[in-house]
């Protein structure tokens, strides 16, 4: 009788870290990202109303653990005084309180590279290079989604991160794009100077990536895309290409 040879098995298991994140908006009419863990919500920026925020989490206050803002212009801090109102924290940097007299005991004053805990989320604000006071983005962790990297309305990042597992990030133009659009005069060439200083391209999104840890990433999505100087089918194509990642296109 012959001997069975021995069958080679593999654990087969779900990935326990996985981002559950819903988009309300994401681009120069509004931008909202919702974070939801088994038990809490985290909202990213609240650039549009309160009312269609609020629905968006069934009115969940209970859970809702706080709101993060980058900065203060209108599309990213919208709503936030009506949040102050229901008796929701928002969470931003003295710059964005200053720009948007912001006065009121919901308001948490946090600092760019001073790292901070919230319902089990740690959370560290990083600068980033926009045209509004003391602007920020965030890298969040979790232990049900791990680490998360938020990098909106910035044309530059100097920052290196290791073991992201997911990334949030601008691409809000292509050079070419801006370029042709300006030549056919479908925009101001005063446009092309602030995109230049102030949101990030194409170009430089892929320089970043190409600089960062990318190992550990499962999703690369792209947000806050313009709405005539971009194109969201190249730029997944792009970044999948240089990255060979799965990348989505949040909007």
């Amino acid at each position: 009788m012959k001997a069975k040879k021995n069958r080679k098995l593999n654990l087969i298991h779900p990935d326990s870290r996985m981002l559950n994140l819903q988009t309300l908006g994401s681009g120069s009419k509004g931008n909202c990202y919702i974070i939801h863990t088994q038990e809490k919500i985290l909202i990213l920026e609240c650039g549009l109303t309160y009312k269609k925020i609020a629905k968006a989490i069934n009115f969940n206050f209970a859970n809702l653990s706080g709101i993060l803002i980058t900065h203060s212009h209108k599309d990213h801090s919208r709503s936030i005084k009506d949040f102050c109102e229901k008796g929701v924290d928002i969470f931003c940097t003295t710059g964005t309180v200053v720009d948007l007299s912001l006065k009121d005991p919901r308001i948490n004053i946090i600092q760019p590279e001073k790292q901070f805990k919230l319902d089990g989320f740690t959370i560290l604000p990083f600068n980033t290079e926009h045209d509004a006071t003391e602007s920020v983005g965030f890298l969040i962790y979790h232990k049900e989604f791990g680490k998360l990297l938020f990098a909106t309305d910035t044309f530059y990042i100097r920052y290196n991160f290791k073991g992201l597992d997911y990334i949030m990030i601008e691409t809000n133009y292509s050079m070419e794009i801006l370029k042709r659009n300006i030549e056919k005069n479908l925009i101001p060439k005063i446009m092309r100077k602030r995109l230049l200083t102030s949101h990030l391209s194409l170009e430089n999104t892929k320089k970043f990536l190409a600089a960062t840890d990318l190992k550990n990433v499962k999703k690369i999505m792209l947000i806050h895309l313009s709405d005539c100087n971009s194109d969201a089918k190249l730029f997944k194509e792009e970044i999948e290409k240089l990255t060979g990642k799965p990348t989505e296109i949040l909007g």
